[in-house]
C-alpha cells in the first residue's frame, strides 16, 4: 500500500479513497488490477486506475457518476464495465470480475461473473494479471495467480494462458506495444504461440473497432514512433492502413510530436490532446483515398475522424490569437494559451511557422505555468474569499496575473559599490602617528 500511495499523485490517491469508501458502503469486494498494478510494480507512471469488483460494478459506477465532478465517459453492458473521469482529469475503469469465452478468434465473447482469481487467470499477459485488495479486512493483499510479479522482475512478457492470441487477436498488437514501452523480452513459449497464431492468420479477424482502440493507445504511448516502427517490422501495421509502410509512414513527424509533448507535465490530463495531432502526422503523406481506407479499416467514428481532419483549421484560428501584438504582458499570454485546446497547442508546436507563437507556447509551459502554480490556495483565502466560489477564482486569477507580470519586469541595473577613500588630512594624521 505504501508503494501504491507513493506512485499515485494526490488526485489519484483521492480517487482510490473515494472508490474504496463507495465499495465499502455498497458491501462490494474491490481490487485494483490490470495496467495500474503493472505500471506500479514495474516502476512506471500510473496513467489510469483499473478497479475490479466482485459484484455489480455498473451499479457502483453509476453511484460514483452522481458525485460532483465525476463523469461517466462510456459503458460496456456486455463486459459490465464503465469508464469514469474524476476531478483533476483522473481516468478510471470499474469492471466486474469476469471470465470471457470465445467461440472463435475475433468473435464476441460470452461473459460470465467470476471470482478475482478466475478473472486474472483469463487475462492476456501475466504482468496484467496482478491485483491488490482494497478491502478493509485484506487491504494490501497481493493476488498473483500467474506469477506476473516474477515476470516483471525478469523483464519478461508471457501470456496468462496458451490460447490468449486465438481468443483475442488484438493482443498481438498489444504485445508489441508493451514490449517496446516496458523494455521486455517475449518469453519463448509466448513467441511460439504468437507465431502459430500468425500462421493461422487470426490477426485478420480483429474487429475494426478493436483496431481503432489500439491505435488510440499507441498514440498515447511515450514513444509511439518506436511502437509504430516495431509494428511495421512485424507486418501488423498494415491491418490499420496498408499505406503505412516505407516513406509514407511519417515516423519523423511522430517523433517531432513526441518531443513537443514533453512540455506537458507527466501528471497532465492528456485526454483528447494526442489523438488529433498524431493522426494528422500519421496521415500527412497519405492520399485522400488512403485516409478514407484508414477510417473504414478502424471503424472510426465521424467525431474521431474530424478530430484530426479539422484540426488545421482550428489551429489557424488559435495561431491568429497567439501571434497578436496585443498580447504584451506575460499574464495576457498566459491567459490566451491556457484558453487554447491542448490538441491545437500540440499541433502548433508541430507545424506553426510563426516563431513568436512557438516561443509563447514554450514560455507558457516552461515559465508561466510554474509561476502561476506558486499562488497557493492559502494565499487566495487570505484575501477573505471562500474556496470554490466565483470570487475565489477571480481573486486567484488576479494574483496569478500580478505574479506573472512582476516576474517579467526587467531587473534594475546593478548599482556600483561605493568605495570610501580616506580624506587627505585624516590620512596625514594617521601617517604622523605611525611615525
Amino acid at each position: 500500500m505504501f508503494m501504491l500511495e507513493s506512485h499515485l499523485n494526490p488526485q489519484q490517491n483521492r480517487v482510490v479513497s473515494l472508490v474504496q469508501d463507495a465499495a465499502t458502503q455498497a458491501g462490494l469486494t474491490l481490487l485494483l488490477a490490470g495496467g495500474a498494478m503493472r505500471d506500479m510494480l514495474g516502476g512506471f507512471q500510473i496513467r489510469g486506475l483499473d478497479f475490479v469488483v466482485e459484484g455489480n460494478a455498473l451499479k457502483l459506477a453509476h453511484g460514483l457518476a452522481g458525485l460532483p465532478g465525476v463523469e461517466l465517459v462510456s459503458e460496456d453492458e456486455v463486459r459490465k464495465s464503465a469508464d469514469l473521469r474524476f476531478p483533476g482529469g483522473v481516468p478510471a475503469q470499474i469492471a466486474m470480475a469476469r471470465v470471457e469465452r470465445y467461440s472463435r478468434p475475433g468473435a464476441k465473447p460470452k461473459v460470465s461473473a467470476a471470482t478475482i482469481q478466475e478473472d486474472l487467470r483469463r487475462r492476456d499477459f501475466t504482468i496484467n494479471a496482478i491485483a491488490l485488495s482494497l478491502n478493509r479486512g485484506s487491504r494490501g493483499l497481493l493476488i498473483d495467480p500467474t506469477n506476473g510479479l516474477a515476470d516483471l522482475g525478469r523483464r519478461e512478457l508471457r501470456t496468462a494462458y496458451p490460447f490468449a492470441f486465438y481468443d483475442d487477436p488484438v493482443r498481438l498488437l498489444r504485445m508489441v506495444r508493451l514490449r517496446i514501452r516496458m523494455g521486455l523480452e517475449v518469453e519463448e513459449k509466448t513467441r511460439a504461440q504468437a507465431e502459430n497464431a500468425r500462421l493461422a492468420e487470426v490477426e485478420k479477424t480483429i474487429p475494426p473497432r478493436a483496431l481503432c482502440e489500439e491505435l488510440a493507445r499507441i498514440v498515447s504511448e511515450p514513444s509511439p514512433s518506436e511502437v509504430l516502427k516495431a509494428l511495421e517490422e512485424e507486418k501488423l501495421l498494415a491491418l490499420l492502413s496498408p499505406a503505412w509502410s516505407g516513406p509514407k509512414l511519417n515516423l519523423a513527424g511522430v517523433a517531432k510530436l513526441e518531443r513537443a509533448r514533453r512540455l506537458w507535465s507527466p501528471d497532465a490530463d492528456m485526454t483528447g490532446v494526442d489523438w488529433g495531432p498524431f493522426l494528422y502526422a500519421l496521415t500527412e503523406k497519405l492520399t485522400p483515398k488512403e485516409r478514407a481506407e484508414l477510417i473504414r479499416n478502424t471503424a472510426m467514428t465521424k467525431q474521431e475522424a474530424q478530430a484530426w481532419q479539422q484540426l488545421p483549421a482550428r489551429a489557424r484560428k488559435a495561431e491568429a490569437i497567439l501571434k497578436s501584438a496585443r498580447l504584451k504582458k506575460p499574464s495576457q499570454i498566459y491567459e490566451a494559451v491556457s484558453k487554447t485546446a491542448g490538441s491545437e497547442l500540440l499541433f502548433l508546436l508541430y507545424q506553426s511557422p510563426v516563431r513568436l507563437v512557438q516561443d509563447r507556447i514554450k514560455n507558457y509551459f516552461q515559465k508561466y505555468l510554474q509561476t502561476a502554480m506558486e499562488v497557493t490556495e492559502a494565499e487566495v483565502v487570505a484575501s477573505g474569499v471562500t474556496p470554490g466560489t466565483p470570487k475565489f477564482y477571480k481573486v486567484r486569477d488576479s494574483l496569478v496575473a500580478a505574479r506573472l507580470d512582476g516576474r517579467a519586469r526587467k531587473p534594475a541595473p546593478p548599482v556600483a559599490p561605493i568605495v570610501l577613500t580616506p580624506e587627505p588630512e585624516a590620512a596625514a594624521r594617521r601617517g604622523r602617528r605611525q611615525l
